[in-house]
């Protein structure tokens, strides 16, 4: 099928309708055209952009590629959470079973680390015998017996986007707002949920560094779920420091286990809350956010959602022993400790670097045919600011490889910084985009655990 006559249109600035976009994608997902159209286009649609009606068409037929699931037989309403991703960033693994012990369906699709991010699969696949990969039959049955599934994105659904993904990433057009709304959302409208909350990272370890460009993505997200009858709620967090305590996979879902049973590092469990609320929010369950807020803070602290996640890892094929010390996950091979060369305050490091060491470590992917350590982390002893003595261990690096966690140790030592006085701390929430348009955002109970 030749392009070119899309291309030349795009390239001129030119509205495509919907036809034309439906005959770009079908061409795509068929395999009927050469890369290097496919490119040329992407390539137009970068620098001449989209009208909101192209980047719904666009959206529309990359979800229409492939098959499209409906949970319309299920009795509670279905939602999900989608994060444009970060360092440390465990929140769907403590999220989904709590948003089903509010009340919520949670057809939960998520992804394989690449770059300085970690992924959801990677993580859940350090527990011992966890699979995610489930066909459609037993997707259903599991959703209709616990109410959640946390699998990968199979072939068949949003098949264009495997393909443009790919190409958008050797080709420059990666930060395309058409083109990353059209992706994040095809997937999310195929996989059937009636509502959406967004964590949108801003940020030195988010792709979207600044606050101006991440709320003109936000607001196009939340625009064409609409428009697609999903309500939506976008909340804009910060991702200059990794998140909680853990960097990796297993010692991530180690973490995860911990605010599931109620402990964990406080920024951990209040973006989960807060997430879990505009869920509850959207889906109806409850009337306010200090509704919503509270009954999720009770799910976490009576245990509810942590006999969910085990549920969830049981149906799945994973091994967890949630009464042992450590939840009965494999320890790592190898480990060395770094401490503080001198006394003084840990200063929050740099999520990006600290990612990419992760990476190098075996946490993640440089490529998508890379292999993952499981057990490769990287474990904070101390929170950012905390106060050190000399000597005192600051943080562990755990893996498989020993010259792979001596390098990596190597390399964390240069990123730490202990400063003389502590630094300023920094606000994780940064914004909320909702009914009421953008605003700041505030946690609705104000008090602190102690």
């Amino acid at each position: 099928m030749n392009l070119l006559p899309l291309i030349l249109a795009k390239r001129a600035g030119y509205e495509l309708d919907e036809t034309q976009i439906h005959t770009f994608v079908n061409a795509v997902s068929t395999g009927a055209t050469p890369d290097y159209q496919i490119s040329a286009f992407l390539m137009a649609v970068f620098f001449k952009g989209m009208t909101r009606n192209e980047r719904v068409a666009l959206t529309r037929a990359m979800a229409e590629s492939g098959e499209t699931l409906d949970w319309s037989a299920l009795s509670a309403p279905t939602a999900d959470k989608h994060s444009t991703g970060g360092v440390g960033d465990k929140i769907s693994l403590i999220l989904a079973p709590l948003a089903v012990a509010l009340g919520m369906a949670v057809p939960m699709l998520s992804g394989r680390g690449l770059g300085f991010t970690g992924g959801t699969l990677d993580k859940l696949e350090s527990i011992p015998g966890f699979s995610t990969d489930l066909d459609r039959a037993a997707f259903a049955k599991q959703m209709a017996e616990i109410g959640c599934g946390l699998i990968g994105q199979s072939g068949s659904i949003a098949p264009a986007d495997r393909k443009l993904y790919s190409l958008r990433d050797v080709t420059g057009t990666v930060e395309s707002l058409p083109l990353i709304v059209s992706s994040i959302l095809s997937k999310k409208i195929a996989a059937g949920p009636a509502s959406l909350v967004i964590d949108l990272k801003v940020g030195r370890g988010a792709f979207m560094r600044d606050l101006a460009s991440a709320q003109a993505l936000g607001t196009a997200l939340r625009e064409t779920a609409h428009d697609f009858g999903r309500r939506c709620t976008v909340l804009f967090t910060a991702m200059d420091a990794p998140l909680g305590l853990t960097v990796g996979n297993r010692p991530e879902v180690v973490e995860s286990l911990e605010v599931l049973a109620g402990n964990g590092p406080e920024d951990i469990r209040d973006l989960t809350l807060a997430l879990t609320s505009e869920m509850a929010l959207l889906a109806g369950l409850s009337a306010t956010a200090h509704e919503a807020w509270s009954r999720a803070t009770a799910a976490l602290d009576d245990g509810s959602a942590l006999r969910i996640f085990g549920d969830i890892v049981l149906a799945q094929g994973g091994r967890l022993d949630l009464q042992a010390k450590g939840w009965g996950m494999p320890a790592a091979a190898h480990r060395a400790v770094l401490t503080a060369p001198v006394a003084g305050h840990l200063v929050d490091p740099d999520a990006r670097k600290v990612g990419r060491i992760a990476v190098d470590l075996g946490a993640g992917r440089q490529r998508a045919e890379d292999e993952v350590d499981g057990s490769a982390g990287i474990i904070f002893a101390r929170p950012w600011g905390a106060s050190l003595a000399r000597g005192e261990e600051i943080a562990f690096i755990e893996g498989a490889d020993p010259a792979r966690v001596d390098r990596a140790a190597e390399a964390l030592g240069d990123v730490l910084e202990v400063a003389a006085d502590p630094p300023t701390p920094a606000s994780l929430f940064l914004g909320i985009l909702d009914d009421a348009g953008y605003h700041s955002w505030q946690r609705p109970d104000i008090s602190r655990r102690s």
